[in-house]
């Protein structure tokens, strides 16, 4: 029996592997309780590796660093390549405001930290670990400790004391953000799984218009549409009790009964160009829009085929080679307004309309052929990866610093993920991954790393916690985790009009908490706080990392 104390007990790569695995899924079972209707879900395989590492389960070093820093490497790098597709137009729409009110978080957290020290006369490189823990931050607490070992050479014990008051508020910092979402949803009042008005503003929406605008009459769709601002995709046309796909050249005339696929928030601007807008309701359920018309047909066409990753919509001149109207694209779950400068992806959903005969013609030119997806890209994720991790250990030297800063193993891969998911297929690289499989690296990632931490964090976890200094420490972790986020999330809630989702998902963000986020998106229908997670994060864990090292360089 000596064999299976060896395995189960004795360092080595096995033994890591088998510790690691059943920690994740102890952890795993236990997330799925809920005490009080919370759920911390994948957040309890950390405090399983706390406990096991409490008990003494030790493994391999090396083995252990590798396995959570992977982890988190996956984890961050599949987030980016989820949200990179509408990364930049979310930034266009509002993604200055999230950035400038994150930072805002950000110093408003440092500020709360350097009064707590000053006022409760904790060391400083104790207090830049509690607060490195409170927002959950490791790349933060390695930029510290290098900047203490630079200014102190010879301060091993504030290193080291560092780490493990991150390691005492950690957990915090996870719970105390979800505390805080929690609140702020109640202040706010959000409702699981219902969109929020700003958000169904900026969804599709399918209106009926009736042509009786003189200034309209007589002229071409494509004249018409110079006459606004604003993007409208002219689906159908009634005219003399027929109905028909209109092309560019279709001149509108009197009477003319259109319909209108747009943004709800731009209704107003339709009835304004065209006329008057109709009663009639054409977003419920149950329209059968195939019966419309007995020559029309209306149906979803999956672009698969590789060549057509990255090209324009318009230079395709489907409309006027085919006869059909692309009414709307969809794109990781959400709906695109069909507009020639679109530069269409692998796994883009295109509803069509058209003539049977020619719908499916222009399937046959996209592919629609579904099992193609399931075939993974792999070629993409790991170039990403390599450049991901290259990138964040390229040392930044800024003026008026003696240490170059990183952006470490968190920042790196999440901006190369973005920037593949959203420019990939410009440069005809396919970094489609279906949700699933998305989901499934993501998940793995977090586990992972999340067993990791606890494991290599736990072993003197408790006795520090349970004695005077660090009770206080506790104390201060969880002030640190609450109250900036309350603070900025109402004022960016009651002053700035965010949203729910998008506020959640950028405090998320500022607090580089993907624990947090991942219960954030179990309270919305979309992916909105991912969308606005990967907007700010970027920006704020690179601010934090300047931050860390500024403090020690300045106090």
């Amino acid at each position: 029996m000596n064999w299976i104390q060896e395995i189960l007990f004795q360092p080595s790569v096995i033994q890591t592997v088998i510790v690691l695995a059943v920690v994740s899924a102890v952890g795993v079972y236990l997330g799925r309780l809920k005490i009080f209707g919370i759920s911390l879900g994948v957040t309890f395989v950390f405090f399983a590796g706390i406990v096991a590492s409490h008990f003494g389960i030790r493994v391999n070093k090396d083995m252990l660093a590798f396995a959570q820093n992977f982890g988190l490497i996956i984890f961050i790098y599949t987030l980016g390549l989820q949200v990179g597709p509408g990364f930049f137009s979310s930034f266009k729409k509002g993604g200055i405001k999230l950035n400038m009110l994150s930072l805002g978080n950000v110093f408003l957290g440092t500020l709360m930290a350097l009064i707590l020290c000053w006022t409760t006369h904790i060391p400083l490189s104790d207090m830049m670990g509690l607060l490195s823990g409170a927002v959950t931050n490791t790349p933060m607490l390695g930029a510290a400790q290098q900047a203490l070992s630079q200014v102190e050479p010879d301060n091993a014990r504030g290193v080291t004391d560092m780490a493990l008051a991150c390691a005492v508020t950690y957990p915090l910092g996870v719970v105390g953000v979800i505390l805080a979402i929690i609140v702020l949803r109640s202040v706010f009042k959000v409702k699981s799984g219902k969109a929020s008005p700003e958000e169904n503003a900026t969804k599709t929406y399918v209106a009926e218009f009736l042509v009786s605008n003189p200034a309209i009459f007589g002229k071409s769709i494509k004249e018409t549409m110079h006459m606004t601002d604003r993007h409208f995709v002219i689906s159908r046309v009634w005219r003399d009790g027929k109905v028909c796909i209109p092309t560019s050249d279709t001149l509108l005339q009197k009477g003319d009964q259109l319909l209108v696929v747009s943004v709800k928030a731009d209704v107003e601007k339709a009835t304004a160009l065209f006329g008057e807008q109709e009663n009639e309701d054409w977003n419920k359920e149950g329209i059968d829009w195939n019966a419309i018309d007995s020559q029309l047909i209306s149906r979803r066409i999956l672009v698969t085929r590789n060549r057509i990753n990255g090209v324009k919509l318009g230079s395709l001149r489907l409309r006027n080679l085919y006869g059909i109207n692309i009414t709307r694209v969809n794109r990781a779950g959400i709906d695109l307004l069909a507009s020639p400068d679109l530069h269409l992806q692998v796994g883009d959903k295109l509803t069509i309309v058209g003539e049977a005969n020619s719908v499916n013609n222009v399937g046959k030119l996209l592919g629609d052929e579904a099992k193609r997806l399931n075939k993974p890209n792999l070629l993409a994720i790991f170039i990403g990866l390599a450049i991901g991790v290259f990138i964040g250990a390229i040392p930044l030297s800024l003026p008026g610093m003696s240490t170059p800063v990183k952006l470490g193993i968190a920042g790196g891969p999440i901006i190369v993920g973005i920037l593949m998911g959203a420019f990939g297929p410009r440069i005809h690289l396919t970094t489609y991954t279906t949700e699933s499989a998305n989901l499934m690296m993501r998940e793995f990632g977090l586990v992972t790393y999340l067993a990791g931490l606890g494991l290599d964090s736990g072993e003197h976890f408790f006795e520090t916690v349970f004695r005077p200094e660090g009770l206080i420490w506790v104390a201060i972790g969880l002030a640190l985790a609450i109250i900036p986020v309350l603070i900025t999330g109402w004022i960016s809630g009651r002053f700035f009009k965010i949203d729910y989702a998008h506020n959640v998902g950028m405090l998320c963000g500022s607090m580089a908490n993907p624990m947090a986020l991942n219960y954030a998106n179990t309270t919305v229908a979309g992916d909105e706080p991912s969308v606005s997670y990967a907007t700010v994060y970027p920006l704020s864990i690179f601010v934090r990392v300047i931050i860390a090292q500024l403090i020690f360089l300045i106090f």
